[in-house]
């Protein structure tokens, strides 16, 4: 029979707004990094990652940038339904990864990356970093707003509700892609969406 722990160890202790803001600010240059090694792998993954990822190779504007655009009407969506909070924080949460994303050439020249790191290392801390930014109140906008919201109304696995929404994002990646690539693609996703299903569980973080 396992412990039983002291109630006040399991007392809920409310983040700081600075803690928030660190910590989002973090997760937001994990997805930017992420986004950099799966672009320059030529590759595609899930969620609002993979359409930007996708839009990307069909035209010449950058992921970061894609990535806020065509998240507005979700984080609006995610405002009006998880709270005025959520929407100003995954608001922030996509601004910053758009200006990280457009610094990362600048700061970080990658001349070389092997497909398969980069579809393992840059889906997990693309997932990590969405762990990071739903910890906090936020989310990243696009079906992860949607996974969550469900999550929170329905007791819903954030990762597995991602993870059939990802199945449609890369079967559209199909006339795009190699079969390589699409293979790697499609483990990156499950890297991203691995990540979440472990460690973004209801009931399993008590702060907030």
């Amino acid at each position: 029979m396992p412990p039983v722990l002291p109630a006040s160890s399991q007392t809920a202790r409310p983040h700081s707004l600075a803690e928030d803001g660190y910590a989002i600010a973090i997760g937001c240059a994990f997805i930017a990094m992420g986004l950099m090694l799966l672009k320059q792998a030529n590759l595609v993954t899930g969620g609002m990652a993979g359409i930007a990822l996708l839009v990307s190779y069909l035209i010449p504007w950058s992921p970061a940038t894609l990535f806020i655009l065509i998240n507005i009407p979700f984080f609006l969506f995610g405002g009006r339904a998880m709270g005025l909070a959520f929407g100003l924080k995954t608001l922030f949460a996509n601004v910053a990864i758009m200006a990280l994303g457009l610094m990362m050439p600048w700061a970080v020249q990658v001349a070389k990356v092997s497909p398969l790191f980069a579809a393992l290392f840059g889906g997990s801390i693309i997932g990590f970093g969405i762990l990071a930014i739903a910890r906090h109140g936020a989310g990243v906008g696009g079906v992860g707003v949607i996974a969550l919201i469900l999550q929170r109304a329905r007791g819903w696995n954030a990762g597995r509700t991602q993870m059939g929404c990802d199945v449609l994002i890369l079967l559209a990646s199909l006339p795009v892609l190699s079969a390589g690539r699409f293979e790697l693609s499609v483990l990156s996703a499950a890297a991203i969406n691995g990540v979440l299903m472990v460690n973004h569980r209801p009931g399993r973080y008590i702060g907030h």
